[in-house]
């Protein structure tokens, strides 16, 4: 019997048929892969597993009991527990206190045991390999360390059925692997696993069936023995997808970009000494923690350095703000496109000049006609799939606001570009396009510095790879030398730096 099944369920929002009969069963000591491009109802479906939303039709049933009413706290305590990509913590409380207010019961009068709460906190970071002090506060960790403490909190509920979206996609090297064993872990225990993620690769290493969702609609359930990769492509994208990467053009012998000995004592850069060439993207490679894009937050004056020089175009300049950075021609797209990158409660129109705002002014007053045609030029150039420029960014699916945050930069012209897990969280048919359009704008004359976890994408793309280890460039690979195993050697500090 299923540990959680939906049947023949459908969604609509405004009239847009989100999700139409998709009928999918998890079973006990099962990891069951999700797949789809972006917009083809997998973020619909887990939120209908997870109580968040209610079908319009069709049912959802835990063992042989259909749910009736189906709330998140009734899908906790029914064992099911959701991980989603961006992580539901307290940026104001310790690590502990995040996982203790999941998994402690009590009273609200009832004395808290804060060593207990502390060990618990530390056992559970430890299953999945996070190297994290219990007492930290969360708005002190990485992105990435955040989503292992959310998969810590949900290890703790001892789930019955665990769904994860996306659980990898800032993670990269030990901590995927680590994941991967701890999930291995629970399936030999009885749990059942949804798994939802872009990574075909993990899907194939950890799965044992696989379900394919397109726009709204169950393509196919199968055993993922029966799938090679081209197969499972086709069956989501309904085509076949070009996975090869774009090839990258010729580097200009213009200098844009160099550091000397740039740091930032408090993020623990150090020592950082590299170049960039009009033309040339430049990867940075490295573990979760090394630096990478500490390195980024410096360079567009997040955190401006307070050790070392910037030389940017021949000139020694001083970056101590992202308004001076983008005077200086640099654009910046974060990690973490949600919170930092679109805003998605405005348009598209709104989020494509919000970097240029002068450019679509006149007398400190905004012109709505030249900002809809520069977001509908820039917009279209990237083939942003969107029914106008005035659509609100959040209803764009995962590649789309990547795109729309793209389109903001390129209004700058910059000459300098940061791009930091440009494709994190999107579909095999956008990255492609994402992949084409970091080319394009190398070719086009930009310096690119690439930061990515996905190994064979910064490979992929990259004229060079620099592997940053502890804050400092452990190495920089030609293109001919950056093979996987001489990149991860630098990053672990298998060689010499």
């Amino acid at each position: 019997m299923p540990l959680i099944e939906t049947s023949e369920v459908s969604k609509s929002f405004g009239g847009v048929r989100a999700l139409d009969g998709v009928s999918l069963t998890i079973e006990a000591g099962e990891i069951h892969a999700l797949a789809g491009e972006n917009g083809a109802g997998k973020s619909t479906l887990i939120k209908i597993l997870g109580g968040a939303l209610e079908p319009d039709r069709g049912a959802v049933r835990i063992g042989d009991s259909v749910v009736e009413t189906f709330t998140p706290a009734a899908a906790r305590r029914a064992g099911v527990a959701v991980i989603s990509q961006h992580p539901a913590l307290f940026d104001e409380l310790t690590v502990a206190e995040n996982i203790g207010l999941s998994t402690e019961e009590g009273s609200p009068w009832q004395r808290i045991d804060w060593n207990a709460r502390s060990k618990q906190a530390r056992q559970m970071l430890e299953r999945v390999g996070a190297a994290i002090s219990p007492d930290t506060l969360v708005r002190d960790l990485s992105m990435p360390q955040q989503q292992l403490v959310e998969i810590a909190k949900a290890l703790g509920l001892s789930a019955k059925v665990l769904i994860l979206d996306e659980p990898t996609a800032s993670l990269t090297g030990h901590e995927v692997d680590r994941l991967l064993d701890v999930l291995r872990g629970l399936r030999a225990a009885g749990t059942g696993i949804l798994y939802v993620s872009h990574r075909l690769d993990e899907m194939f290493a950890l799965a044992d069936r696989v379900t394919v969702l397109r726009d709204g609609q169950l393509v196919a359930t199968r055993a993922m023995s029966s799938l090679d990769r081209a197969s499972l492509i086709a069956l989501m994208a309904g085509r076949e997808t070009n996975s090869e990467y774009p090839e990258p053009g010729a580097v200009s012998s213009k200098r844009v970009l160099e550091t000397r000995n740039l740091g930032y004592a408090l993020t623990g850069v150090a020592g950082v000494s590299l170049d960039v060439h009009a033309g040339e993207i430049l990867g940075i490679a490295g573990l979760v923690g090394s630096g990478r894009t500490e390195l980024a937050q410096i360079l567009f004056g997040l955190t401006p350095a307070d050790a070392g020089e910037i030389i940017l175009n021949g000139q020694a300049v001083r970056i101590d703000s992202p308004r001076r950075a983008v005077e200086m021609g640099i654009a910046y797209t974060p990690e973490d496109r949600k919170r930092q990158g679109a805003i998605l409660p405005m348009s598209i129109a709104a989020n494509t000049s919000l970097a240029s705002l002068r450019a679509v002014s006149s007398s400190g007053w905004l012109n709505g006609d030249q900002e809809a045609n520069l977001a509908r030029e820039l917009n279209e150039r990237l083939d942003t799939k969107a029914p106008s420029v005035y659509t609100i960014t959040s209803d764009l699916s995962g590649g789309n606001q990547q795109k729309v945050v793209l389109a903001r930069w390129l209004a700058t012209k910059p000459s300098l570009i940061l791009l930091d897990e440009p494709t994190q969280g999107v579909d095999v048919g956008a990255k492609a396009e994402i992949h084409r359009l970091i080319a394009q704008l190398a070719r086009d004359g930009a310096a690119v510095i690439l930061i990515s976890s996905e190994l064979p994408e910064v490979l992929g793309l990259s004229h060079r790879v620099a592997v940053m280890r502890n804050g400092r460039i452990a190495g920089i690979l030609t293109r001919e030398e950056a093979k996987p195993e001489a990149v991860l050697a630098l990053a672990f500090g298998s060689v010499a730096a």
